[in-house]
């Protein structure tokens, strides 16, 4: 079994969450770089996540796709990071619920937003989430006036419901609501989320140079 740690990614994918996740972990790991039309979806690939999507890793014998876990699963993984409130610590529950609900009813609400679909009033008690006015004014709640979203330290959860807020903001589709922009302003300046912007930047800037003319 190989303790070798394997990222599976394309650079303008939500992969860059994974990636900003491993720089806080800090630990040494291979990035393998899929393309959309072809690699991801070829039997080697398919193999790793039948899905053909990105992100993915493999590690010790296990492959661990969708975001959030992966972010859980190496947070668990590398303790010594400290990404994560220990099992005995209280915030453990805070920590998974604003993890669990920046996957579930954010990612939902705000995928629907960008395709053009709204939930009509009259079903919103079928939808997990409800409405998006719903979902995004549970979550100024949860990041009003708060550096970091789990027992005042930075943790998993904060790289993921950061990176939601963030792009959201950019494409559009989450409101500049200004504890937003107060909240993802800080995290957005960390060490790892930098040195993560300018790899996956870097990869998008060669596989553009690359192309013909």
């Amino acid at each position: 079994m190989s303790d070798e740690l394997v990222f599976y990614t394309n650079p303008m994918s939500r992969g860059r969450i994974v990636r900003w996740m491993l720089e806080e972990v800090g630990v040494p790991y291979r990035t393998v770089t899929l393309d959309y039309a072809t690699t991801m979806k070829a039997p080697d690939y398919l193999a790793v996540n039948p899905m053909g999507k990105v992100p993915a890793i493999t590690h010790r014998g296990v492959t661990v796709t969708e975001g959030a876990a992966i972010c859980a699963y190496l947070a668990d993984a590398f303790p010594e990071a400290g990404l994560a409130p220990a099992t005995s610590d209280p915030q453990r529950g805070v920590y998974y619920r604003w993890l669990m609900f920046a996957c579930g009813p954010i990612e939902a609400a705000v995928t629907n937003k960008s395709m053009g679909f709204e939930v009509p009033p009259e079903r919103r008690m079928s939808a997990g989430y409800g409405c998006i006015e719903d979902v995004l004014n549970a979550l100024e709640q949860a990041v009003t006036g708060k550096q970091y979203l789990a027992g005042g330290r930075f943790s998993a959860a904060d790289v993921y419901v950061g990176s939601q807020i963030g792009w959201g903001m950019m494409f559009g589709t989450i409101e500049k609501r200004p504890a937003f922009e107060a909240y993802w302003a800080g995290l957005s300046q960390r060490p790892a989320a930098k040195r993560a912007s300018e790899i996956d930047d870097a990869l998008i800037a060669a596989a553009k140079a690359a192309q013909p003319a």
